[in-house]
Formats: structure tokens, C-alpha cells, sequence
């Protein structure tokens, strides 16, 4: 338990001219309370994996990315699993394109493959939230869609980013298949962060006067926090 803490301590950096306070983490707009607790709680029960149907379309999204997405769910992609099963590649064609070695599912491509997993981590960092629970593609959507809170807005948002993050892995994908390209997950947060940046700008305009803070801080600019 102690060791558990001291872990803990080491992660936070101390203010010395900001005050200490608690922050209800899942509506830092209203606080704790306990009708918003409770709300939280019987909106988890609530949700199905039906919803992640709904979730896929996005007003501020491209329609093909949401088609995209759609045929994800359902597991329609053209991954090197699908292929196999298919037979158009043969059984020893089946490897994740990101090189890891293991089979091209569509969980292991878009969940679970290292590189896509930092990936992962990379994006929950940049918007601070924390590690969702999930054992299905339709389960981490929804999790990650409700990761931020009760809040209509910060919901809509995650939900947009989770489409993008799954339009630039898959795109990434196809690029180290088709042109033997590589980019970094640095690399791809930033095609994350730009993309969600042009989608939003569209119907905010003042998004586009934030486009520098937009990278480091994105519930900022939205009025989030």
C-alpha cells in the first residue's frame, strides 16, 4: 500500500503559487454531487453495445469516415484476417502490417498492436483522460465516448476523436502496405490532432483563432476547462 502511494506522489508535480483542490474528474464543470454520481452510474448500465452503432455518426465527421467506421464495427474491413478467412492470402499472409508479428484482427490492428496501443496512450495524455475499460472494438468506443463525463459536449468531442483515431490508423496501415512508408505514433497523434482541429473548425469559429494552443490543451479550447 505504501509503495502503491509513494508511485503516486511521484507523478505530481507541486504549485507553489496554485491552491490545492479536488476535482470530480467526470463533470468538472458542476463538481461532485450526488445526483451526478448517480447519473454516471445508471448511464453505464444503460449503455449497450448497440450505441456504438449510433456513435458512429458524427455530424463534424466525413461521411466515408463514418461509413468507415460503421463497416469497422462489424468487422467488414479488409484486414489481412478477414483476407485470409476469405482466401484471397494465404495462411501465412495474415501478420499485423505494423510488424509486430501478430495476427491482423481488427481488435489487435485498431486495440491492441504496440504501436497503436502508444498511440492510444499518446491521446488519452493529450486530452487527459484516463484508461478505459473495454474487451470489445464496440466497448472501448463507448468507453472512451463516456470516459470524460455526463457532459453532451465532452461526449460529442471524445466521440470525434475516437473517429479519427481509428481514420489515421487504418490509413496508416494502408501506407506501410502500399508505399512501404512509416510514420511515428508522434507522428500520427499529430495527424489526429489536426484532423479533429479541421473537422471542429467548421462549425467554431473560434477554434481557428486557438489552432497553437489546440495541440497541447484541446478541452481548453473547446471551454471544456
Amino acid at each position: 500500500m505504501l509503495g502503491e502511494c509513494q508511485s503516486l506522489i511521484l507523478t505530481i508535480s507541486l504549485q507553489a503559487l496554485s491552491l490545492d483542490r479536488w476535482q470530480w474528474r467526470l463533470d468538472p464543470d458542476a463538481g461532485y454531487t450526488v445526483r451526478g454520481a448517480y447519473q454516471v452510474l445508471i448511464s453505464h448500465a444503460l449503455v449497450t453495445m448497440d450505441v456504438a452503432d449510433n456513435l458512429v455518426w458524427h455530424p463534424q465527421v466525413p461521411l466515408k469516415v463514418s461509413i468507415f467506421a460503421w463497416r469497422l464495427l462489424r468487422d467488414r474491413l479488409p484486414t489481412r484476417v478477414n483476407l485470409v478467412t476469405r482466401r484471397v492470402l494465404s495462411s501465412t499472409a495474415s501478420t499485423c502490417a505494423f510488424g509486430c508479428h501478430e495476427a491482423e484482427s481488427a481488435y489487435h490492428l485498431f486495440i491492441s498492436c504496440r504501436i497503436v496501443s502508444s498511440l492510444w496512450d499518446l491521446v488519452r495524455a493529450w486530452i487527459d483522460i484516463p484508461l478505459v475499460d473495454f474487451t470489445t472494438l464496440r466497448s472501448h468506443f463507448i468507453q472512451f465516448t463516456f470516459s470524460a463525463g455526463v457532459s453532451r459536449a465532452r461526449r460529442s468531442f471524445l466521440q470525434l476523436i475516437w473517429l479519427v483515431c481509428v481514420w489515421v490508423v487504418w490509413a496508416e496501415r494502408n501506407h506501410r502496405l502500399f508505399t512501404g512508408s512509416a510514420e511515428t505514433p508522434l507522428i500520427l497523434l499529430d495527424k489526429i490532432k489536426l484532423f479533429s482541429f479541421r473537422w471542429l473548425k467548421s462549425t467554431s469559429i473560434t477554434l481557428a483563432l486557438n489552432y497553437h494552443s489546440w495541440w497541447s490543451s484541446p478541452m481548453l479550447c473547446l471551454g471544456f476547462v
